[in-house]
């Protein structure tokens, strides 16, 4: 009976562990409530951090709900329509672990847009760019460009993926 005990009191202390942190120390809680930090397009309820730019639009500033988070993926429910996504991480090309991807991808507050041009927000909106948008504006339409193409955000060029083949800057 003694090793019951020692297996009840470690399957108890696992539920009351502390929710696990973002890269910079936001809480991760299983059933809190984040928002898209840009507009996504999702393929098959997948959205992998390589960023590909095909698919369903989820726009930016969606209510989720986290439902689960691990080194591999980020699975969370779309509020309202109850959608399920998976985020699948990419790390060979993001460069990132889950915790950092995270935090490009959701934030515990909505995007504040009124700091964009009428342009910008209604090209934020539809998850596309046009020439002219600040970077900004570029980071919250389309988000982050992965690190295997563009190193750094100071590049003059920011080089995404339209699919596994296809790329453009």
């Amino acid at each position: 009976t003694s090793w019951i005990a020692l297996l009840l009191r470690g399957a108890l202390a696992a539920c009351h562990a502390a929710p696990t942190a973002s890269a910079s120390g936001v809480a991760l809680t299983t059933g809190g409530s984040y928002y898209t930090q840009f507009s996504l397009l999702v393929e098959k309820d997948r959205w992998p951090t390589t960023n590909y730019r095909r698919g369903t639009l989820v726009p930016i500033n969606t209510e989720v709900v986290l439902k689960a988070i691990s080194g591999k993926q980020i699975t969370v429910e779309l509020k309202g329509t109850g959608q399920t996504l998976v985020v699948e991480n990419v790390p060979k090309h993001t460069k990132e672990t889950m915790e950092q991807a995270f935090d490009k991808l959701f934030g515990g507050k909505p995007v504040e847009l009124q700091r964009f041009s009428s342009a910008e927000k209604a090209a934020i909106r539809e998850g596309r760019v046009e020439v002219g948008m600040s970077r900004d504006a570029v980071l919250a339409a389309i988000g982050h460009p992965p690190a295997i193409g563009t190193a750094s955000l100071d590049a003059a060029d920011w080089k995404y993926w339209d699919t596994r083949f296809t790329t453009f800057f």
